[in-house]
């Protein structure tokens, strides 16, 4: 496919979206999958948006439940704008998982052999510009010395290759324990919560990017968190895991901090 010069056009979304920018939260939030929206250059992928609305284009529920926490705990948020399918704004650019040509079963033909001048125009267009934006908050609100934490929202399918996930939440972390610990420690608090401890995915992934990119580096404490997709399924399903995670979230980041 013979892309334009810019892929995004002038009634194309924009590549991220930033939120509550000013909140006063040591706490930066993150959305990595909250759109399952495909730049008009690149059509509907060959698929139908049946396809696209489930998991494999985007986390159900992530940007909803992401904005409640962003308003209740007065924490900034930055939302990517693209579906996953286009490039994985998790994924390392034209690496595992990127731009996959199948996802859970499901054939993408837009994303099958692909030059690595379109995965880095998908790049340049919608990956970009959202770390960009991730760096730019994270040196404003770092400056001075101010100490704050990275958490990035996700969600997780119930069923995935005939495996029913028991979990409810499930925190993901690499090898700094400051944030995710105590985020474990809040939230099996709730004897009605199924927690995973890297389940049912794991952020010592080697395709894990944002944690790896943006957190490490600057030695901030970090974790990403998983939300059950079928418990969250509606907006205001989502809106009520925000209400109902703000407060484990609140304390785990002080703890983090202390």
């Amino acid at each position: 496919m013979q892309l334009p010069a810019s892929l995004l056009g002038p009634g194309d979304p924009p590549p991220f979206s930033t939120f509550n920018e000013k909140g006063k939260a040591p706490l930066l939030l993150l959305c990595d999958h909250a759109s399952k929206a495909v730049p008009t250059a690149l059509g509907d992928l060959g698929i139908p948006d049946s396809e696209l609305s489930r998991h494999i284009g985007w986390d159900i529920g992530g940007l909803d439940s992401a904005i409640e926490l962003s308003k209740v705990l007065d924490a900034p948020l930055v939302a990517s704008g693209y579906s996953r399918l286009v490039i994985d704004c998790n994924r390392w650019p034209g690496g595992e998982g990127s731009t996959p040509e199948v996802s859970d079963g499901t054939e993408v033909p837009a994303n099958k052999g692909l030059t690595k001048e379109q995965v880095d125009a998908r790049a340049a267009a919608c990956f970009w510009p959202y770390h960009h934006e991730v760096d730019r908050l994270l040196g404003a609100m770092t400056d001075g010395g101010r100490r704050i934490c990275m958490l990035v929202m996700h969600s997780f399918t119930p069923v995935m290759k005939g495996f029913v996930r028991p979990w409810h939440v499930g925190v993901l972390w690499n090898d700094d324990p400051r944030l995710p610990e105590p985020m474990l420690a809040e939230l099996r608090r709730d004897p009605s919560l199924v927690v995973g401890d890297n389940e049912p995915y794991s952020a010592r992934a080697s395709y894990e990017y944002t944690l790896t990119a943006h957190a490490r580096p600057r030695a901030i404490p970090h974790c990403s968190l998983e939300i059950r997709q079928d418990l969250m399924g509606t907006p205001e399903d989502a809106r009520a895991w925000g209400q109902r995670l703000a407060a484990p979230i609140s304390a785990a980041v002080a703890a983090a901090l202390a």
